[in-house]
């Protein structure tokens, strides 16, 4: 495979997944070519990058759509399939070959279904794992369609059991667009969910519903009576921050414990953004995207009172999984940033300055398919899940 680096650049994609308008009809021949020209990674291939080299080793294949993974403490990993399941990678690197049974019914439509999971940072103890996913409107719930949910549960004999539904993003929104739905913990244990806007940018700038915020809760479901809006009349006591359109990556920082979160742009201006407390993000008042038909959403890229992206693609390069690298393993990429690109099938590696600017950034993998998820096992090996080919692949420090 041929690595290519890009310094401090930006690049492109469609960041909803849907069809690409007129305007980008050429370039998505293009690159549908030279997807035609491009044989995938196999099982031993070289990566020769600018700080650590690797060898790519597939360790399963044909999964349907693998959205989410969660490293088990004995070097297994759980990995979400989108269209409805949850499967589990063994320690020997073996998939199991019957998804986990009882784990809850997703809806399934467009960007929807089973999404994201994470275990508790005390799950040795504890055994916690928790799951996000599209919930279908109940009895008795406003809205017509579904919204993103979090659920935690315990996995015994194989089935997903002592099931709690933590929290639903309410009311329920019709169409299968930007239910966000990463989870993330906290050094105190808090989980936070990211949930999109659905599809409907127009009401993101209020605090009164759940759309395009990322919420935090106390492992068990309860509302932290710290949370910034617990005392706003008519806010959703849940958020910790707003104004985000679909952020489909969220990790806390290994070393400084901030939580980070990146998200779709329109077209263009996908973000990055340090996750502070009580704060606006902006969308869709400003943004550096475009719509789809070329339109403009707004002629402003900032304002006081909203923060900016730490750094932004633009064109954009639908972003989706994201890790810190933690621990020695790597020892070129410590505490650097991996982003997952959907749109131009590859690994983004962003190293920052010791004030949180992005100073630069390397390409990897480049062509390797639609990258879902970036997730460090138990021993600090890097696995992704790529949902062409369905595939799982792990980068072993050469």
């Amino acid at each position: 495979m041929t690595n290519t680096h890009l310094r401090g650049q930006a690049v492109i994609d469609n960041p909803s997944g849907f069809c690409e308008r007129l305007s980008l009809l050429f370039f998505s021949i293009g690159l549908t070519f030279l997807a035609m020209l491009y044989v995938p990674a196999t099982f031993g291939q070289m990566v020769e990058s600018e700080k650590q080299n690797f060898v790519i080793e597939t360790v399963a294949e044909d999964l349907s759509i693998p959205w989410g993974m969660a490293a088990l403490p004995d070097g297994g990993m759980l990995i979400t399939e989108r269209t409805g399941n949850l499967r589990l990678l063994n320690a020997d690197g073996q998939l199991h070959p019957d998804p986990i049974k009882n784990t809850p019914q997703t809806y399934i439509d467009g960007q929807g279904g089973m999404l994201d999971v994470a275990i508790h940072p005390d799950y040795v103890n504890n055994g916690w794992v928790y799951l996000s996913f599209s919930s279908a409107k109940a009895s008795g719930e406003l809205g017509r369609g579904a919204n993103t949910a979090l659920m935690r549960g315990k996995i015994k004999n194989h089935e997903f059991v002592e099931q709690e539904l933590l929290y639903k993003a309410l009311p329920n929104y019709r169409g299968g667009r930007h239910f966000g739905s990463r989870i993330a913990f906290d050094a105190a244990n808090h989980v936070y969910l990211s949930v999109g806007d659905r599809g409907s940018r127009d009401q993101v700038q209020t605090l009164e519903n759940p759309l395009g915020k990322i919420f935090r809760l106390h492992d068990d479901g309860r509302i932290p009576a710290d949370n910034p809006f617990v005392n706003t009349a008519n806010a959703q006591p849940a958020v910790w921050s707003w104004g985000h359109r679909n952020p489909q990556g969220m990790e806390a920082h290994p070393v400084t414990g901030a939580l980070w979160a990146h998200e779709h742009g329109p077209r263009g201006g996908d973000e990055l953004n340090l996750i502070m407390e009580g704060q606006n993000y902006g969308w869709p008042t400003v943004t550096f995207g475009i719509n789809y038909s070329g339109t403009k959403i707004t002629d402003e890229v900032g304002r006081p009172g909203l923060v900016s992206p730490v750094t932004h693609w633009t064109p954009s390069i639908a972003p989706c999984g994201m890790a810190f690298v933690a621990g020695d393993k790597y020892a070129g990429w410590q505490n650097n940033l991996l982003v997952g690109s959907l749109k131009f099938q590859q690994l983004q590696r962003l190293e920052f300055s010791d004030e949180g600017e992005v100073v630069h950034r390397e390409i990897l993998l480049d062509g390797i398919g639609r990258v879902r998820a970036i997730e460090q096992a138990a021993d600090g090996t890097i696995y992704v899940a790529v949902e062409t080919g369905g595939r799982i692949i792990r980068l072993v420090p050469a």
